[in-house]
């Protein structure tokens, strides 16, 4: 019997709201961790890149709250979902509007990198859903703008990201200020040790699912080497990325996203950048080019790994193999999603042969 998101106990609302976007089918991670996280467990979710672990969690706040229809008070949200990066906070906002909608809640996001006053207005005058970035959430708390006091349900997307990222102790000074008692989630694609730490001391008795391992993040995709002199790579690229469909291709720094992207130009190869060193405006502007198709090939660093979910990318370029293992597990995650295949090409100057060789063993590839 096929499964459906009424069967796992999904209000009608909310499936036909999916419906209408085309989601039908919930995904391993969904069908393991819906039944549990509906009926108010704490869960801790283990899924890789583009397992469909967003709806696994948005799925089930915004069904609490419908269960219990009271208008949020002033700077108090009743539900809080945490995310590593501006771009993933943005994308969950996304995701969530048409739930949002369908239920009339209402939900916004907050991060830094913009001005905090349209932030600060939508708080003074009630959010159902909060999502967040830690470091503005902890700036909006110290100056009384937020008041976790009320939240009912929290989820921390990413947790893995969040340690990587050095955030961690921010998420508990975060956690510490909701509810002990309120429902948590938490879904991450490692469970390393400072993820580890945040099950123990902040979820009680957590469900435990595990949709797909860290290792290999899906079976339809396509892992290749190619050995390139140093003074070729940039025509490789080039030729690789006129290939139809969309691309992203990795680099190391943002020095080298930004240089890349203005080789790739130059050669005829329509292409934007996305990095740190960007403002908010122009890398928005420029995930949207990429998403939209009006321009097919982006260069990134690590920043759009684990924050960019776009499906049909149809390639991802490792121009600079990265330095271990779980890095490359991620950056390939952005293709061969929703059940799409793809293809990941790693290139390797002869200098990088035993460290590429040791990442590819260590990531478990055989290219």
């Amino acid at each position: 019997m096929t499964q459906t998101f009424a069967r796992l106990g999904v209000p009608s609302i909310l499936s036909d709201a999916l419906a209408r976007r085309g989601i039908t089918t919930p995904t391993p991670i969904q069908a393991a961790t819906l039944p549990d996280s509906l009926a108010g467990r704490d869960v801790l979710g283990r899924g890789k890149t583009g397992s469909g672990k967003s709806y696994a969690f948005l799925l089930p706040v915004v069904a609490r709250l419908v269960a219990d229809r009271r208008r949020p008070q002033a700077r108090q949200p009743r539900a809080l979902i945490l995310a590593p990066t501006r771009e993933l906070a943005s994308q969950l906002a996304e995701s969530l509007a048409p739930l949002a909608a369908a239920a009339g809640l209402t939900h916004h996001t907050v991060y830094g990198g913009v001005g905090q006053n349209p932030q600060v207005a939508a708080l003074s005058r009630g959010v159902d859903i909060l999502i967040a970035c830690p470091g503005r959430l902890l700036d909006l708390m110290g100056q009384g703008h937020a008041d976790l006091g009320s939240i009912e349900i929290t989820v921390i997307d990413e947790a893995d990201h969040m340690a990587d990222m050095g955030f961690l102790p921010m998420v508990r000074r975060i956690l510490d200020r909701t509810p002990a008692r309120g429902q948590r989630m938490l879904f991450s694609a490692t469970l390393d040790a400072g993820v580890e730490v945040l099950v123990k001391r902040y979820l009680h008795q957590p469900v435990i699912h595990e949709a797909d391992s860290e290792h290999s993040p899906v079976g339809t995709m396509d892992h290749h080497v190619l050995r390139v002199a140093s003074d070729h790579r940039v025509a490789v690229v080039a030729e690789i990325a006129s290939a139809p469909g969309r691309t992203i291709v990795f680099t190391r720094t943002k020095y080298g996203a930004k240089k890349l992207t203005k080789q790739l130009i130059a050669s005829g190869v329509p292409a934007v950048e996305l990095h740190g060193n960007l403002g908010q405006g122009a890398r928005t502007r420029n995930l949207d080019a990429f998403q939209t198709g009006a321009v097919r090939t982006l260069v990134a660093t690590d920043i759009a790994a684990r924050g960019i979910h776009v499906d049909e990318v149809a390639l991802v370029v490792h121009a600079d193999p990265p330095t271990e293992h779980k890095a490359y597990l991620h950056r390939s995650g952005r293709t061969a999603r929703a059940g799409n295949s793809g293809t990941v090409i790693t290139l390797m100057t002869p200098e990088q042969r035993s460290d590429v060789r040791s990442l590819m063993k260590a990531a478990r590839i055989s290219p």
